[in-house]
């Protein structure tokens, strides 16, 4: 029996062992203060780490959803991309990111890691037309021999691109979503999924089980994990519970 293991750091952070390999996403490790941005909102961290960077072990490769904002790239997360940890991310963070470690990837290219088969899946941060303020994202499908295929979703606000994601990879066991609604003033919208709408995008994966990031520790996420959990348990396309429990900084093992 395959296992993965995923442990929950704290916002859209989390160690996923997965095939012999440890990644991490989105690395956010700061304590919590305030991000002010010239001319933009100042992102607010509420919550520090479950377990500090300094604590985490061996990481074998980080997955990046995008670079621009505190919220899924911290200080703290610049210095663990800093040591040389090879990351994968959109071209504009192998562009901006210095050091020969980041790794950009346009939607559907793949690279390997051992076993390990890494292709970036499109992501939408926001409503049409929010690439122009928000920048590029994308998200990640990890496939190995004899293990279970895993998405992770990255800031995508898109059901359009969960359904074309699907299309692509028919059998999705294990995905990992971000939700928690994220607002700005100056966008309209949902910048990430709603609850109801991370509800949606795992009926539309069909996966076994979801693992919901990205609802805590932001005073910009705007739907909390309460939320989550109840848009879940209450969803009409969901037949059995699917969101796994991921207490912070506590390992959960999910078997295929």
């Amino acid at each position: 029996m395959s296992t993965t293991t995923i442990t929950y750091i704290g916002g859209p952070t989390a160690v996923l062992e997965y095939a012999g390999l440890r990644f991490v996403t989105d690395p956010t490790f700061d304590p919590p203060g305030d991000y002010p941005e010239p001319g933009e909102t100042s992102l607010v961290k509420t919550a520090g780490p479950g377990i500090a960077r300094a604590d985490l072990g061996r990481v074998d490769v980080v997955l990046l959803s995008h670079h621009l904002h505190k919220d899924n790239l911290d200080y703290e997360g610049l210095e663990l991309i800093a040591t040389g940890i090879p990351t994968l991310s959109t071209r504009d963070a192998a562009s901006d990111l210095f050091g020969g470690s980041v790794i950009g990837l346009d939607s559907w290219e793949t690279h390997s890691f051992g076993d390990v088969t890494v292709t970036a899946v499109p992501a939408l941060h926001g409503p049409p037309g929010s690439e122009r303020l928000l920048g590029v994202v994308t998200g990640f499908m990890l496939e190995a021999p004899d293990e279970p295929t895993v998405y992770i979703s990255g800031d995508n606000a898109s059901i359009p691109l969960v359904e074309q994601i699907a299309s692509r990879f028919p059998e999705v066991e294990i995905a990992v979503i971000f939700a928690g609604a994220a607002r700005v003033p100056e966008l309209p919208g949902a910048l990430t999924l709603t609850s109801t709408d991370a509800a949606r995008a795992a009926a539309i994966l069909a996966a076994d089980h979801v693992v919901g990031l990205h609802t805590e520790d932001w005073a910009h996420f705007s739907e909390s994990r309460a939320e989550l959990e109840a848009a879940f348990a209450d969803s009409p396309l969901l037949v059995d519970p699917v969101l796994v429990s991921t207490p912070r900084g506590v390992p959960v093992t999910i078997s295929d």
